[in-house]
């Protein structure tokens, strides 16, 4: 063991993602294989954005713009905010770890629901910070019990929205009552990675909150809907003093020219986008119906995967399922037993999903 290791370190149990496609061709002798473990689009990206990835690559001798002054000014017309107001990083997961390195000291409190993204109890004992897990109620954030957890030791409150594995989110009303009288040298971090997927009218406006709260943290990615999660590029919006102060702990370059190319011709290209949602909303009805007709219990949420509860150890099922050559999430690892997330496919591969499950249940 090195004796200068940061202890805090040792406290991490490292992220384990679901397992690549080929990694499982090669572990069980398989011609074809599916993943629907990891929440990712189905689809490539669009042709505009496959155009200005090639355009891009030209240039991938030079350094990136570290500002990422063409897709900062992009969304700041978009989100009709301030440039001054964003924050870039390698994925939505890179803000939430500027975040934590930003604001977060050894023995600080960070406070999660329980089970929820795993990223922030990751980056949180990283940093030596003590935290703060709340119970879920029925898959919903108990924001009560979260704010009623909040201490003068606090500096993070993250809320998923929506949350990951449940796929719900807090209504309006919820998020207004938790902001009354919430302490406002508290950080208040909503995780956005799939809120392009929501179209319910409850669903609350955070970046309105950002004229009214300078403690708010909003961040959104470009690896959900737009299909860009090969190459890591996500964004965090807050006041601009925040923002300042989350850009000093970022990485210098840390959004290639790559990426940032790709998602500037993705936000352009809309429509395109606008038929995936409507493709998977629809297998995500015809996944949930499916799963009514053979009696399994699922938390129907509104985004592109769904958590779902089987009849027998979920490591086995999700074992199982690979040898049909069917990746999906077994939930273990969020503490969740004898739970599996299945992310919307294509309706071939959900016809295959369905089938393989049907035969290993």
């Amino acid at each position: 063991m090195l004796t200068r290791v940061n202890k805090n370190i040792l406290k991490v149990k490292p992220y384990v993602g679901g397992k690549p496609i080929e990694e499982v061709k090669r572990e069980f002798k398989l011609k074809s294989v599916i993943k629907l473990a990891s929440n990712e689009n189905p689809y490539p990206p669009s042709p505009k954005v496959l155009k200005a990835i090639a355009a891009a690559a030209k240039t991938a001798n030079r350094y990136p713009d570290g500002a990422c002054f063409e897709l900062r000014r992009e969304l700041a017309r978009r989100l009709k905010l301030a440039p001054e107001q964003f924050v870039f990083g390698c994925g939505s997961d890179e803000v939430i770890v500027m975040a934590i390195r930003a604001f977060v000291e050894p023995g600080d409190e960070v406070v999660i629901a329980k089970p929820s993204f795993l990223v922030y109890s990751i980056a949180s004992a990283a940093a030596g910070a003590q935290l703060v897990e709340v119970p879920l109620n029925g898959f919903r954030y108990d924001l009560p019990a979260m704010k009623a957890a909040v201490t003068s030791r606090t500096k993070i409150v993250f809320i998923g929205n929506p949350d990951n594995p449940s796929g719900l989110f807090p209504t309006k009303t919820e998020i207004a009552e938790f902001l009354d009288g919430f302490p406002s040298d508290v950080l208040v971090f909503f995780d956005e990675a799939y809120f392009e997927y929501i179209s319910d009218k409850d669903y609350p406006d955070t970046l309105a909150l950002l004229k009214t709260h300078k403690n708010v943290i909003v961040a959104r990615t470009f690896s959900k809907i737009y299909g860009l999660a090969g190459l890591r590029v996500g964004y965090g919006m807050s006041n601009p003093e925040v923002a300042g102060l989350l850009d000093r702990a970022r990485e210098p370059f840390n959004v290639t020219s790559i990426a940032q190319a790709a998602a500037l011709a993705a936000l352009n290209d809309g429509a395109y986008y606008k038929r995936i949602i409507k493709e998977q909303t629809k297998e995500r009805e015809r996944l949930c119906a499916a799963f009514k007709k053979m009696g399994i219990d699922f938390s129907k949420g509104c985004t592109n995967f769904i958590q779902v509860r089987v009849s027998k150890d979920s490591r086995d099922v999700v074992l199982a399922l690979m040898k049909k050559g069917v990746i999906v999430r077994d939930m273990g690892a969020w503490g969740l037993q004898n739970y599996i997330r299945v992310s919307i496919g294509t309706p071939a591969e959900n016809n295959r999903f369905l089938k393989a499950l049907k035969e290993v249940l």
